[in-house]
């Protein structure tokens, strides 16, 4: 599993630009099971998506195909973990255990 965390590096006005775009390839990889959880960061400086692919070079091709990444309008930081624990109610992520 990994935590993608993108931070823009342009103006809001920019990336606002490419978000309806950013959103459909959102919504592509939670239909096919790959992204998890998702939401902007506090302040809006980037985003945080929580993805569960495969292996390293997986998640690189995924990303390769995100709007924010083709415009070079955002860096991306990638934390692969391994859940070992899960709050009851979210039982999904023993999944990935």
């Amino acid at each position: 599993m990994f935590i993608v965390s993108l931070t823009y590096k342009t103006q809001l006005s920019q990336v606002d630009n490419y978000i309806n775009e950013h959103i459909i390839y959102l919504e592509k990889y939670y239909n096919l099971g790959k992204f998890l959880v998702s939401g902007r960061k506090i302040p809006r400086d980037g985003g945080i998506i929580l993805v569960n692919a495969t292996d390293r070079s997986e998640l690189d091709l995924i990303i390769k195909e995100d709007p924010f990444y083709i415009a070079d309008i955002a860096n991306y930081d990638i934390t692969e973990f391994m859940p070992t624990m899960t709050k009851q109610g979210l039982d999904i992520f023993k999944t990935y255990i």
